[in-house]
């Protein structure tokens, strides 16, 4: 019951926004180091890849990436404005796979309840 396609698909995707948001906070907190390369999070495709085949999603695990962007002079390739939209972005998607966990187990909490 616990287990189901959406209930582990939601779970996988609030781990990878979760490793998402960290790696968005190392590459903030170092902006000013030198030859620090920026790291990125990746999991969507992994996930709606083994949704598509029919494989449990609770396989997928998010991969952490070193970016390939430019680097500045000093070699780190931090962007602060594209870290920003990022977390922007990652904090909604956190925020709403939660949402809808909590949906999930809402119902299910009712069910039990005997309504």
């Amino acid at each position: 019951m616990f287990d189901d396609r959406s209930s582990s698909s939601l779970r996988v995707a609030v781990a990878g926004l979760a490793a998402r948001q960290q790696a968005i906070a190392n590459n903030i907190a170092n902006i000013e180091t030198p030859g620090y390369r920026a790291r990125k999070v990746k999991f969507e495709e992994a996930l709606q890849s083994a949704v598509a085949r029919g494989d449990s999603p609770a396989g997928v695990s998010p991969s952490v990436l070193t970016s390939l962007e430019p680097t500045r002079l000093n070699g780190n390739n931090v962007n602060l404005d594209e870290e920003t939209l990022s977390h922007i972005d990652t904090t909604m998607r956190y925020q709403l796979a939660i949402r809808a966990l909590d949906g999930k187990y809402g119902l299910l909490r009712e069910a039990i309840k005997g309504a």
